[in-house]
């Protein structure tokens, strides 16, 4: 049955859900594609542009009102970036969705803590049995009950031991033959010592001469009884224990400590604890033990500490929750809010505020390190002052899933399936210098492609570096109208996935993000053409992407599969050409 908590938790989600729908749906409303697309063919490099602010798909290079909606239309900042992983929205939206941001910046020292609980133990190295260092036959007990307190020296018992009778006789007989065997009484006396009867009692019964049949037993050590073992009339053999004894005057605070938090705990640390049964009392030990066993059962492995238990106010058994508090770091760390990180399998998540007069939230991955507190210290992907969303994330995600952006649940920009009859053409419009710098990004791709036919990332990471970097050389202010919406729908998918190959050194990885890659450059190509008379091929190997299938380019016509390498080097079929010779400019 769900509780009410878990149906305000789903409720929750449902509500961000349908929150980043409606401004998904505001900003990227695409029913009125006409408009957009019209719109843009007047927006051109370098001048300003005006858009709607609830219909931000708008865009025109002088003011007047929104063919949608009527609004009048506002000057956009041209300090929004056009990078992919960038979402833009609306004051209005941002509103909406009370988006909340927070400048993060480094502590000086963090601070780990870690919540312990455990119990009071005995401590076991003050754990003492009271035995019977005589045989006999017990006549009457002084202690009776567990948990009785027992002082160094009290009587315990009155024991009867024909043994210790014939042994004080065996005494006084040495005394009278002292002159002519003065070790028999040395002896007999030694005999008395060892079975623990005082010197007192013995230097009594040498003066005396009397003989006493019953012997008082005398406890060795101090502590509480824990356990009785004897009772009145019961014989004794010598070495029997009486009571089993532990001295409560110093115990053990043992913690259980998962296996993920004992890289954090250190002998020494202190720990401040408390128990229910002692309401408002603190008391602090530090660890002086980790256990080296993990226990098999419940995963956690027992850490110990020391206290001196002063007027007996800790008890055995008693339940204790502590705080300790490891310095994780020496230098200055970086943290963020728990509250700006979005979760999904072993990625993180945050989005940070693009500098600007407009906002803009640039989708981040990040790695995190320990939690601190309400917050994660970061190990890579951000740096202090970088102003991040600490609510509303989950908002910006679901409106930029929408947008096909690359998102939480969208890790990979979503790639149009789309064939040679699909394609838009627009070579007869396109400049040749956007032509060149398209067919100088190919070379670097093609570069990428033969250094994963090598299998060889020693040589792909260069590679993605250059096409990176190419990529950027590409000039989008050449195209225009719908040649120019075209080409940012391609960039997006070629800068993210770029992107993505620069982030991993595994040849697994980037051969995922080169099918996205390939099917976005295979669209550019197509549609813009390069300069050159080269013909490239469009390959295809059924098998790849777990028999899905997947493209690629190539200069040559022989297969060299890349996403197999040697495995399968020729697995493949030439499924296309794109002859840029064939496909000139009509010469007017």
């Amino acid at each position: 049955m769900f509780t009410k908590n878990n149906q305000l938790i789903i409720s929750g989600f449902f509500l961000a859900v349908l929150t980043g729908l409606g401004i998904g749906y505001l900003l990227f409303h695409s029913d009125q594609k006409t408009e957009m697309q019209d719109s843009a063919e007047h927006v051109h490099a370098g001048e300003s542009v005006w858009t709607c602010s609830m219909h931000p798909q708008i865009r025109s290079n002088e003011p007047g009102e929104c063919p949608i909606c009527g609004m009048d239309l506002i000057q956009l900042s041209s300090s929004i970036s056009s990078d992919p992983l960038v979402l833009e929205m609306t004051p209005e939206a941002v509103k909406l969705a009370n988006i909340q941001t927070t400048i993060i910046g480094s502590a000086a020292k963090s601070d780990k803590t870690l919540i312990l609980s455990g119990k009071i133990q005995a401590d076991e190295r003050l754990a003492a049995s009271q035995v019977a260092h005589i045989p006999g036959r017990i006549e009457k007990l002084y202690v009776t009950f567990k948990g009785e307190t027992v002082r160094k020296g009290q009587k315990l018992a009155t024991i009867y031991s024909p043994e210790l009778v014939t042994a004080k006789q065996e005494l006084l007989q040495a005394i009278e033959l002292k002159e002519t065997n003065p070790g028999l009484l040395e002896a007999a006396r030694k005999k008395l010592e060892y079975w623990k009867i005082p010197i007192e009692q013995i230097n009594e019964i040498e003066e005396s001469g009397t003989i006493q049949e019953n012997f008082d037993l005398r406890a060795d050590v101090s502590g509480i009884v824990k356990n009785r073992r004897v009772s009145v009339g019961d014989h004794l053999k010598q070495g029997e224990v009486l009571f089993d004894m532990v001295n409560l005057n110093r115990l053990w605070v043992l913690f259980d400590a998962y296996e993920e938090d004992l890289a954090d705990i250190k002998i020494g640390n202190l720990v401040e604890f408390s128990t229910p049964a002692l309401a408002g009392e603190i008391f602090t030990t530090r660890i002086s033990f980790i256990d080296p066993v993990i226990n098999p059962q419940t995963r956690v492995a027992s850490v110990r500490g020391e206290i001196i238990n002063r007027n007996g106010l800790l008890k055995p058994e008693m339940f204790v929750r502590g705080i300790l508090k490891s310095s994780v770091s020496k230098d200055a760390q970086l943290l963020v809010p728990k509250s700006a990180v979005l979760w999904t399998g072993k990625r993180s998540v945050v989005y940070i505020k693009v500098p600007g007069n407009a906002p803009a939230y640039r989708y981040q991955e990040v790695v995190l390190g320990d939690r601190v507190g309400n917050n994660y210290l970061v190990e890579s992907g951000l740096n202090s002052g970088d102003e991040i969303v600490t609510y509303g994330s989950f908002t910006i995600d679901a409106a930029a899933q929408l947008n096909n952006q690359q998102s939480m649940m969208n890790q990979w920009v979503n790639v149009e399936e789309e064939t040679s009859e699909t394609r838009p053409d627009y070579k007869a419009s396109t400049s040749e210098v956007f032509q060149q710098q398209l067919g100088e990004f190919v070379q670097t791709y093609i570069d990428f492609k033969d250094a994963l036919v090598e299998t060889s990332v020693g040589k792909s990471v260069p590679a993605a570096e250059k096409m990176a970097a190419q990529l950027k050389q590409i000039d989008m202010s050449l195209l225009q109208g719908e040649a120019h919406i075209y080409w940012m729908k391609q960039l997006r998918i070629l800068e993210a996935h770029t992107e993505k190959t620069l982030a991993s050194q595994d040849i697994k990885e980037q051969r995922k993000q080169f099918l996205f890659l390939s099917t976005g450059l295979i669209n550019a190509v197509s549609a813009f053409g390069i300069t050159g008379e080269r013909t490239l091929y469009v390959q295809h190997c059924p098998m790849a992407m777990n028999d899905k299938g997947a493209d690629w380019l190539s200069y040559t016509e022989n297969i060299l599969n890349p996403y197999f390498g040697e495995e399968m080097l020729t697995c493949g079929i030439v499924k296309e050409e794109l002859n840029s010779a064939k496909n000139e400019k009509p010469v007017n």
